[in-house]
């Protein structure tokens, strides 16, 4: 499973006539690959929650989203799993198949809320609008099989 996560002031998504929007905290971008379970996203959920990438009165990193309050948007996106080493076309072949990929997002989104993140989403598989105000800029890439 893999995270991009931008650390924001302020993150939204618009989809099927709705917005939902969060300010400070992270926008997550997540993939669910082939093979993935829910030991993936219990591991990426604890690390998210925990991941100090906020500033402390000195500038260092060193509150997580946590200690802040912050909250999350967690937006679903199989193109993180895009191989685009050969051709002009990537293969996405090592994302998850739909049906096991919503599962497992949507256990992500419950395992990140139980933790005290409070979350919003967009929709899996729609065709979404998404707003990012990347504070920092900060950006974290996590994979759950390199962790």
């Amino acid at each position: 499973m893999r995270a991009l996560i931008q650390r924001v002031k302020r993150g939204g998504v618009s989809t099927e006539g709705t917005q939902r929007t969060i300010g400070p905290g992270f926008v997550v971008l997540l993939g669910v690959g082939a093979g993935d379970t829910e030991a993936d996203a219990d591991l990426l959920a604890e690390k998210t929650a925990n991941l100090r990438v906020f500033s402390n009165s000195g500038g260092k990193f060193d509150h997580s989203l946590l200690d802040v309050k912050g909250e999350a948007l967690v937006i679903s996106q199989f193109t993180l799993y895009g191989d685009a080493a050969r051709g002009r076309r990537p293969d996405f072949t090592a994302a998850a198949r739909p049906e096991e990929a919503n599962r497992l997002y949507e256990y992500f989104v419950k395992t990140l809320g139980a933790k005290g993140v409070p979350v919003k989403t967009g929709v899996f598989a729609a065709d979404m609008q998404v707003e990012i105000i990347n504070d920092g800029p900060v950006t974290i890439w996590l994979d759950s099989r390199q962790l």
